[in-house]
């Protein structure tokens, strides 16, 4: 029976599994959901609705290393096996309409779903995309399959639930969210933690609930400037209204990625919740855009596999491109698509350009010449001629999967023109066609004045142009090709200026000390780390006066702080019986009560000091388990050289 029973579900992975689309669809789930952070563990009721298309012997649910029981079908208890990647249903399925599948389920998730705990704090965060959520909730792997979930979510006393769609209630610890419509599997969200929020409204009426931790309260602004702006811009620009009933942004703990677009609830990285002085070095600005645009071009309309990866990537690369141009202007606009198109030339350049449809791609392919498409192809068809067949193309594929053929033959209908031989440059061609995009780009004045400006080429005119009134761009080429034409005059430009004059002139001159000093009190913890570095490298005598002045500033990721610390301990006669507070001070920074960006940057300054003690050490082999795979990779490397060294 055994021998049997592993044949019938080794034969339904192999034949089923394709099948299942033909003959099943999945319409509706409903999960009741408890978490036990202690055990890691998730417990589950769930009941999903669903329609037979036509007679089959079985149907499946993606479930990874699960446990079930009290499976219910139609009332009725049903006949099930669970392979520990699927739980299947044997029954003899007619065409209907109507059917309820209903079971309990636990498990510990191995990804998808991450516990992330320290002394300070402790978060529940998901990420489906690409580590898939039957990790922890029974739901369909396969992207096409689209579903509406609502679910139901119990969490421990002191802890705010975050999910996708609408909170409708709050009771006793439990949280119920209603979705609308159906998504693909992997933008299921749920998090857990402590939050605050901040709601406003869009023009059209949608709330933007804007989470922080409750001690960034200040960082709020920062953080979220312009979401509201952005909001707005693209729901006119894009020409289709926002498809869901409510946006959230959710800052968690050692994310994954920079930020995830889940529908109606997008996660990213808690180091993009900045001051600011902070904004100014790295913000949340594109991010929140790119994510934002996705919840139309990836989540509405979804790629049917990674050969049209770039509907969904470049889409959002184009989109929140357009909405930092209604914000930061035009020059930014060109300034980025200059940037990507010498990226891509590059990547030609390695011998690494691919086909756009090509699904190994690099993401540079995918996110940056998807873009440059987009461009390209309004340049060619014209605005109104693009935007309508946007519309058209979010009209007709909502809750859909697409192909790339799906969005061509939309704006070939609204422009009248045939894009075949755009198609095979632009699209399927495997290098970048970047004598075009140069063309383009030449549209730009401020274009043509940053490529006229070479001091390579012609340093007649170098030294005139750094005083003018010529771009950032061009001056910041200026002095990187000719450092030795920094003046006084020069740290009087704009902060982004003097960020490329802290990290050029590594050596600083006599005559410019004064000046360079001055860097200590910019705008930018970028500009402090690095002036205060090179500064103590430069003039020994003045280390304590340095030191003193940058005392007590955190930064960016605690960037200044860190530095500090190192120089502080190398600093000699510098506060002498501080000196065992201050190291320990740099230890605990490798704990993991701070975030994987800060412990590696910890990490380095204690091995690079050879001063990695054994507290040091153990937070070292503890970080080789990070579920970050960054951090983990970094814990495993420097291990690897410390073992080779002894």
């Amino acid at each position: 029976m055994r021998v049997i029973l592993g044949l019938w579900i080794f034969t339904l992975s192999l034949v089923g599994f394709s099948q299942q689309t033909e003959s099943v669809d999945f319409k509706h789930v409903s999960a009741d959901i408890s978490i036990e952070p202690r055990e890691r563990m998730v417990f589950g009721r769930a009941a999903y609705d669903f329609t037979i298309l036509k007679s089959v012997d079985s149907i499946f649910l993606d479930a990874q290393n699960m446990k079930f029981s009290e499976v219910v079908l139609n009332g009725n208890e049903v006949e099930y096996s669970n392979d520990s990647k699927k739980i299947w249903i044997k029954y003899s399925f007619k065409p209907s309409r109507e059917n309820r599948l209903e079971f309990s389920f636990k498990v510990h998730p191995k990804k998808a779903l991450y516990f992330v705990e320290s002394d300070d704090y402790t978060q529940i965060w998901t990420q489906g995309q690409g580590k898939y959520t039957s990790n922890w909730l029974p739901s369909l792997d396969d992207t096409n399959d689209k579903i509406e979930f609502d679910l139901t979510v119990a969490a421990p006393e002191g802890f705010e639930v975050i999910a996708n769609g609408e909170l409708l209630e709050r009771n006793d610890g439990r949280y119920d969210f209603d979705m609308k419509h159906p998504m693909s599997s992997y933008l299921v969200a749920l998090v857990i933690g402590k939050y605050d929020k901040k709601t406003e409204y869009s023009k059209s009426g949608i709330p933007l609930e804007l989470y922080y931790y409750p001690e960034d309260s200040l960082k709020v602004e920062p953080t979220y400037r312009y979401s509201k702006r952005m909001f707005d811009f693209l729901e006119n620009e894009i020409g289709f209204g926002y498809p869901w009933q409510v946006y959230k942004q959710v800052p968690v703990h050692d994310f994954l990625y920079s930020g995830m677009e889940n529908t109606s609830c997008t996660i990213f990285a808690d180091s993009y919740m900045v001051d600011a002085v902070g904004f100014n070095d790295k913000n949340y600005v594109n991010v929140n855009a790119h994510e934002l645009a996705h919840q139309w071009f990836g989540d509405l309309v979804t790629a049917k596999s990674g050969e049209h990866h770039w509907l969904q990537e470049g889409f959002a690369t184009y989109y929140a491109l357009l909405a930092e141009r209604d914000i930061f202007g035009k020059n930014y606009y060109y300034w980025r698509l200059y940037e990507y198109a010498q990226e891509l030339k590059d990547q030609d350049r390695q011998g690494q350009g691919t086909s756009l449809l090509n699904p190994k791609s690099s993401s540079l392919t995918f996110y940056k010449r998807g873009c440059w498409v987009l461009h390209a192809l309004k340049e060619k068809v014209g605005e109104k001629a693009f935007k309508e067949a946007v519309k058209a193309y979010l009209e007709k594929f909502q809750f859909k999967s697409v192909e790339t053929s799906d969005f061509i033959s939309e704006v070939e209908k609204s422009s009248g023109t045939d894009l075949k031989p755009f198609v095979d440059l632009w699209i399927m061609g495997e290098s970048f066609p970047y004598d075009e995009a140069h063309e383009l780009l030449l549209k730009s004045k401020f274009i043509q004045e940053y490529e006229m400006v070479d001091c390579e080429a012609d340093n007649s005119k170098c030294s005139y142009y750094l005083d003018s009134y010529i771009s950032d761009e061009a001056k910041i080429k200026i002095i990187q090709q000719k450092p030795t034409l920094i003046t006084s005059e020069t740290f009087k430009n704009s902060l982004k200026v003097r960020q490329v004059l802290a990290q050029v002139l590594t050596t600083i001159p006599e005559n410019l000390k004064a000046d360079y000093e001055g860097l200590l009190v910019d705008a930018s913890y970028y500009t402090k780390e690095t002036a205060l570095y090179n500064l103590w490298v430069n003039f020994p005598e003045n280390r304590a006066v340095y030191l003193d002045e940058t005392a007590g500033i955190d930064g960016l990721s605690y960037n200044v702080k860190l530095l500090w610390l190192a120089l502080a301990l190398n600093t000699e006669n510098y506060k002498q019986e501080e000196k065992e507070q201050i190291y320990n001070q740099l230890v605990h920074f490798t704990s993991p009560n701070y975030g994987f960006e800060v412990r590696m940057n910890a990490f380095q300054y204690l091995l690079m000091m050879q001063g990695c003690n054994e507290e040091c050490l153990e937070n070292l082999e503890q970080a080789q388990s990070h579920h970050n795979w960054r951090m983990s990779k970094f814990a495993k490397e420097q291990l690897e050289r410390l073992n080779k060294k002894n």
